[in-house]
C-alpha cells in the first residue's frame, strides 16, 4: 500500500480548519499543514487536531506552502487540498487510484466551475502548449518524487505547475469534481496579470520548437 500526504496551505483560516482536517483525515496517513505566517489561530488549531504543523515565519504565498509540503512529506503520493474547505476530501481516494494503478504522474480534480476569469484566460494560454486541464484546481495528487522536482516558478499556480509536469513528461489525468460552497470573501486576484510573465516563456518556447523543425 502507497502511503498518502495530505499538504494543506493555510493562512488565516481558523474558522475552518479543523473542519477541514476531520474530512481529511479518513483518507489519508499524515496530514502537513503548512502554516504561511497566519495571524489568528490557524497553526494552533491544526496542531491540535493531529495535523504536522510547518509554519513559514512571513507571508511567502501558496508555491512555497506547498513546496514545502512536498519537502516535508514522508508518502508516496501527496494529496493538495485547500484549507477553506471548498474541495471534497471524499474525492482523494477517486485522485489516488490512477497513481495507484500506474496510469497516471499527477491527477487533478476538473472543477464544475472555475470563478474567476482571470484563471481561465490563464488556463487558455497554457493549453497552448500541452493539454493540461484545470490547471489552476487546488485539489490534485502528485507521485511525491515527481512533486519535489518541481520548480515551480510564477507568481500562482495556475498553467505552471501543469506545464512542468507535462514537459517531464509526466502523465496528467483528470476527474470531475464539484466545489461545495465557503463564506470565504474572494479578492481580485491581482497576481493573475503577474502570472502571464510566468507564462510566456512558455508559449515561446513551444514557437521556437516549432520553428526548428
Amino acid at each position: 500500500m502507497l502511503k498518502i500526504s495530505a499538504i494543506i496551505p493555510a493562512y488565516n483560516e481558523d474558522s475552518r480548519i479543523v473542519s477541514t482536517l476531520n474530512q481529511v483525515k479518513p483518507f489519508v496517513d499524515e496530514i502537513i499543514v503548512v502554516d504561511d505566517a497566519s495571524l489568528d489561530a490557524t497553526a494552533d488549531l491544526a496542531k491540535e487536531s493531529g495535523a504536522t504543523v510547518f509554519t513559514q515565519m512571513k507571508n511567502q504565498g501558496y508555491i512555497n506552502a506547498i513546496k514545502l509540503g512536498f519537502k516535508k512529506a514522508s508518502g508516496d503520493i501527496v494529496i493538495t487540498i485547500d484549507a477553506d474547505g471548498e474541495f471534497s476530501a471524499k474525492e482523494i481516494p477517486n485522485l489516488v487510484k490512477p497513481i495507484v494503478n500506474g496510469a497516471a504522474d499527477m491527477v487533478q480534480g476538473h472543477r464544475n466551475t472555475v470563478p474567476r476569469p482571470s484563471e481561465r484566460v490563464l488556463t487558455w494560454l497554457a493549453k497552448k502548449k500541452f493539454n493540461v486541464g484545470d490547471s489552476g484546481t487546488g485539489l490534485r495528487a502528485i507521485r511525491t518524487s515527481l512533486a519535489r522536482s518541481l520548480e515551480i516558478k510564477g507568481a500562482c499556480i495556475c498553467g505552471v505547475l501543469s506545464l512542468e509536469i507535462a514537459s517531464k513528461g509526466g502523465r496528467i489525468v483528470e476527474i470531475p469534481i464539484q466545489l461545495q460552497q465557503t463564506n470565504k470573501y474572494r479578492k481580485i486576484a491581482w497576481f493573475h496579470l503577474a502570472q502571464l510573465f510566468y507564462l510566456i516563456p512558455w508559449l515561446l518556447r513551444k514557437y521556437e520548437s516549432k520553428s526548428n523543425n
